[in-house]
């Protein structure tokens, strides 16, 4: 800075990239400690889940929110294809080594960069969608599902574990409560979305989603997983 120029604070530019650096940091530093951190979980029920509710699927999968590849190996050998789509880099980048050190016994398998809100895939082309652990951080959880909808065939299966706002009105304002430093801790990941009624007003059958607790300790984290099917 010239030392003439006087001087009100930092410049629009200044503050600018190391506010960028910061998020791109921050960025590495959640993909780098996704796994470590949801690692009990999945030891625990998460990956049994995942490996139940994927067992029978068939043809063309598609994957939105791959993140670091949670469900990709427990894809069965009847899937044909799969389209896992993953915007962060960070995580897409780790999505990959995944598939290069542990390559699923899967047919063709692509990685896209891109949104749940925008799912660049044609009408009907998937015979399976796999919403998990998704919908709570997607900018527009409605858009999501109706591109889930809109991607599926009218024959398919949405697969579905999310966690979800509590039903009991002491849980769901605890939840909302702690959403807004929530959301900045983990990456825009929302405590209290009603998500059961979003995917039932986005076109699909919830009656088969069952409710369960994605914890296991307490803190109870309620959450709803199962198959459901377009209407």
């Amino acid at each position: 800075m010239d030392l003439l120029e006087p001087s009100y604070g930092p410049s629009p530019r200044s503050m600018a990239v190391p506010t960028e650096g910061r998020l791109h940091l921050y960025a590495r530093v959640f993909a780098a400690g996704y796994d470590p951190v949801m690692r009990r979980l999945e030891r625990r029920r998460l990956a049994r889940r995942r490996a139940e509710l994927l067992a029978n699927l068939t043809g063309h999968v598609v994957d939105v929110g791959a993140g670091t590849g949670g469900n990709i190996l427990h894809l069965p050998t009847s899937v044909a294809r799969a389209t896992l789509v993953e915007p962060d880099p960070w995580m897409a980048a780790r999505l990959r080594r995944r598939l290069q050190g542990h390559p699923p016994g899967v047919g063709d398998v692509e990685v896209l960069d891109a949104v749940a809100e925008a799912l660049p895939l044609p009408d009907s082309s998937a015979d399976a969608v796999l919403l998990t652990l998704v919908l709570c951080s997607v900018d527009d959880p409605a858009l999501a599902v109706a591109e889930a909808r809109r991607v599926l065939r009218d024959d398919g299966v949405l697969v579905v574990i999310e966690h979800v706002r509590a039903e009991s009105g002491l849980g769901s304002r605890a939840q909302r409560s702690l959403t807004p430093i929530w959301r900045r801790i983990a990456r825009g990941c929302h405590l209290d979305r009603d998500t059961r009624a979003i995917l039932h007003r986005g076109g699909f059958d919830v009656g088969a989603l069952t409710a369960g607790d994605l914890g296991g300790r307490r803190p109870k984290v309620p959450a709803i997983s199962g198959h459901a099917l377009p209407r």
